[in-house]
């Protein structure tokens, strides 16, 4: 038949995304809320208008939103209308369809405070939005806001003044923005296996008038902090790392600022901050990296053999696994028995840490030939984080075989017949002195 071609890409379309928000009216630097500032909070709405979004056939039913048409006063929310034609929006089809994925969106919305952000009676108004989604995606939106001039000046131009911003309203009620500076991570936190690589991904992108200034990784934990990776556009580059990696290629020309890790130990564990600068702002994504390793399980002896009045140990090693919690039990299971049986008499060790940081610990289980049953299977299950499931390992306990019982016959027999001698001899001795004591008795008389 006719060679088929290739699947066209979906189109995209643009639609308005409109999500719930708190304002926090303390001002913020660097995305930090400033000690000792006052903070208030109030509803708000961040609508991104037309955003393009890969249309798959299901967005139909989407229209464009209407702001509600009523007088804005102090309780009102305030409407952050966010034109993103300069810098596009990540994670736009995340956004959009949060609410059909079960996704909730958590967004804030603060005043950005800069000292370059202008000066005198007209100066630009910066917003920052954090938006992050249950899923693991963050993204800050660096907002330019209208010009805030002096009250007197908006009057006289006609301008409507939002009542507890102070700055110049649309029309319609809304603070016009416009995205200067864009960042995202698809993860706010990680799991990667012990000795393997990862990715801590954290992207940006500028509009025209802005460029990028600075990039820095730093590292967090248990109370310290220090920088892994530092590129200042316009040095000679950074000093290559065996173990961090960041290709500035990347970040300079697709805005990819993502951290590389190779060979991750125990030691590599913790808070990552990534943080992306221009001349005007400052962006910050935080990602928790968490280490683990999968335990090793070993049950001694595989087999045991059932012997009358002894009392076997089993023992069920557990090492190589990290971090330390650990879950470690046994059952017992015959072949009159539906279900495994929960035994509580085991006994552990205490925790050994290796050079490499990993964990080891062992579990003892005590079996007398007075209790057991045999044949029967015992099992050491192990739970630890590092798992998908539980690791089973199981010991047999034989039951006696034909040569044990033949064994015992025999020593019974042995046993039988030496008493049988006995008797015998005794009795043929006493009948033998008989009849010489009798001749004895005759001589005499």
């Amino acid at each position: 038949g006719p060679a088929e071609g290739p699947t066209a890409a979906p189109p995209f379309r643009r639609v308005d995304i409109a999500l719930g928000c708190s304002y926090m009216g303390a001002d913020v630097r660097g995305l930090l809320r400033t000690s000792g500032g006052s903070s208030s909070e109030h509803p708000a709405t961040l609508l991104l208008r037309r955003i393009s979004v890969r249309d798959d056939g299901n967005l139909d039913d989407i229209t464009e939103y209407k702001v509600p048409q009523e007088n804005p006063d102090s309780s009102s929310p305030t409407v952050f209308e966010v034109s993103a034609e300069l810098v596009s929006i990540p994670h736009a089809e995340s956004l959009l369809h949060a609410d059909c994925e079960g996704e909730e969106v958590t967004c804030e919305i603060s005043p950005y405070s800069s000292q370059w952000a202008g000066k005198g009676p007209c100066r630009t108004s910066w917003f920052v939005a954090n938006l992050q989604l249950s899923g693991g995606i963050s993204i800050v939106l660096v907002l330019r806001g209208p010009h805030c001039g002096s009250q007197e000046e908006k009057e006289e131009h006609g301008a409507t003044l939002h009542p507890k911003l102070r700055i110049p309203m649309s029309k319609e009620g809304t603070l016009l923005t416009t995205v200067e500076f864009q960042s995202s991570s698809r993860n706010t936190s990680l799991r990667t296996h012990l000795g393997g690589s990862v990715t801590l991904d954290c992207r940006f992108a500028l509009a025209p008038s802005s460029s990028l200034s600075s990039l820095e990784w730093k590292r967090q934990h248990q109370g310290s902090g220090h920088s892994l990776f530092r590129y200042q556009v316009g040095s000679t580059g950074p000093e290559a790392q065996p173990k961090v990696h960041v290709d500035v290629a990347e970040l300079l020309g697709s805005g990819d600022a993502s951290l590389s890790l190779e060979r991750v130990s125990v030691g590599d564990e913790g808070t990552y901050i990534c943080l992306v600068s221009t001349p005007l702002h400052q962006a910050q994504h935080i990602i928790d990296l968490h280490v683990v390793a999968p335990p090793r399980v070993r049950v001694i002896p595989a087999v045991v053999s059932f012997e009358r009045d002894v009392t076997t140990t089993l023992t069920c090693s557990i090492a190589g696994y990290y971090p330390l919690d650990v879950s470690v039990s046994w059952t017992q299971k015959t072949p009159e028995d539906d279900t495994e049986i929960s035994l509580s008499n085991a006994r552990f060790s205490s925790h050994r840490q290796s050079r490499d940081g990993t964990y080891s610990i062992t579990s003892y289980l005590s079996i007398s030939s007075a209790t057991a049953r045999a044949p029967a299977i015992y099992s050491c299950h192990v739970s630890h984080v590092a798992l998908a499931e539980p690791i089973s390992v199981s010991t047999h306990l034989k039951a006696p075989g034909p040569e044990q019982t033949g064994s015992e016959g025999l020593v019974g027999g042995f046993i039988a017949t030496v008493i049988f001698i006995v008797v015998l001899f005794s009795v043929l001795r006493r009948r033998a002195a008989k009849p010489k004591s009798e001749q004895l008795l005759r001589a005499s008389e």
